[in-house]
């Protein structure tokens, strides 16, 4: 099975290939270039490096929000390109599990993604990784937090609810550091800089199970997650346009 991850619903832009579970290449870019400029030759890049044809493709993993507006779009419209010319199914996959999944196997931890949505506000869910009853060395993530777009603090007056330890990784920790020493009295860390931002092996990693559980979608049918409106949606809304 190979699966082709793309993520591109923040700043970085990442791609990656894996081959029956394992990770065969990852290719991260985070030097302020767009999406558009970068993704296509990246994905060109990394299958001739893991010498694979699109053709070899049974998936494309796709992070499918929330995150930047205009990441979502172009990460979504490659990916339901791909699909719809492959005829290859496309594999959802939340931006926030995906962060999440970043530090898989962090038992006895709440994993709290914290991504900057502006207007001070933060996308954010809560997750942690429990022993598999059928697999003793493999990890479930499970939900503790649903998503959702909140103020930050608000966020962490939930999680102090969990009485656990949380990791926090995200664009958002280095914004948010000092709101979160001052507000959370509880113990917490936040993810090394290699685990901090999106990284599409994670993506990866989400989509193959997805694929195996028979929950990938038609390339026409796949749509991004915003969980909010655009800003221009907004301003139309409040008469501002």
């Amino acid at each position: 099975m190979i699966i082709l991850a793309i993520d591109s619903s923040g700043l970085t832009a990442s791609v990656a290939v894996m081959k029956d579970g394992m990770l065969a290449a990852e290719y991260t870019v985070n030097n302020k270039k767009t999406h558009s400029q970068t993704l296509l030759p990246m994905i060109d890049e990394i299958m001739k490096t893991v010498e694979i044809k699109p053709e070899d493709l049974d998936c494309i993993a796709i992070s499918c929000g929330p995150g930047s507006f205009t990441g979502l779009r172009i990460g979504s419209a490659t990916a339901k390109g791909l699909g719809l010319a492959l005829n290859k199914p496309v594999a959802e996959v939340s931006t926030l599990q995906a962060l999440a999944y970043n530090l898989y196997g962090n038992e006895g931890f709440v994993i709290c993604p914290i991504m900057d949505a502006r207007r001070q506000e933060v996308y954010t869910g809560a997750y942690e990784f429990v022993k598999d009853a059928e697999s003793t060395d493999h990890y479930v993530m499970r939900t503790v937090i649903s998503e959702r777009a909140i103020p930050l603090t608000e966020m962490l007056m939930l999680l102090e609810g969990t009485g656990k330890k949380v990791i926090f990784n995200g664009d958002a920790v280095p914004v948010y550091k000092d709101v979160i020493a001052e507000n959370y009295h509880k113990d917490y860390v936040f993810a090394s800089s290699t685990l901090l931002l999106q990284r599409a092996a994670s993506v990866a990693a989400l989509g193959e199970i997805i694929y195996k559980q028979g929950e990938a979608k038609d390339a026409d049918a796949h749509t991004p997650v915003y969980l909010r409106k655009s800003q221009a949606e907004r301003e139309l809304e409040e008469g501002k346009l």
